[in-house]
């Protein structure tokens, strides 16, 4: 009976480990784009994403194109500082096998918890994202506390 619970419990790690290592390739790139910003890596940032590249941010009003956000961005590169997020527990959805990967992740911020989600598209062989929202997580039991607040001027 052991040996039976062992190689069913190697069976179900080998599955887990298959579909993990699946999106090697976008998880890896997703951190490095995480990683350029905590460097303050301007260039790597930038060469990421596609050249019509979406960001939302947090703020109602955050919403830029590639060419918006990186003239809004630049001045925290400059200064040696950007953002650092951590990126965990990444999930990914093929919507176009072999060209287009939908995925979320949770990240360790300085607003506390926040989630990502977003778009990858192959461009001549190579993974881009050409799409991020980054949204703050909120419980709902403190959902009116936090309209309350929003409405604060």
């Amino acid at each position: 009976m052991r040996y039976i619970l062992v190689l069913i419990f190697a069976l179900v790690s080998l599955a887990f480990h298959n579909s993990d290592s699946k999106f090697t390739e976008q998880s890896n790139l997703i951190n490095l784009w995480h990683n350029a910003a905590a460097s303050a890596n301007f260039d790597a940032y930038f060469n990421a994403v596609t050249d019509d590249f979406v960001f939302l941010g947090t703020a109602p009003g955050e919403r830029w194109n590639k060419k918006e956000f990186m003239a809004f961005s630049k001045p925290y590169f400059d200064k040696g500082k950007a953002w650092n997020f951590t990126s965990r527990n990444k999930r990914f959805k093929v919507l176009k096998k072999n060209k287009i990967v939908a995925f979320d992740e949770d990240l360790d911020t300085w607003m506390e918890g926040c989630r990502g989600s977003g778009v990858l598209v192959k461009e001549k062989g190579k993974w881009k994202i050409s799409y991020y929202n980054l949204t703050v997580l909120i419980e709902n039991e403190k959902i009116d506390d936090f309209i309350q607040l929003r409405k604060e001027k």
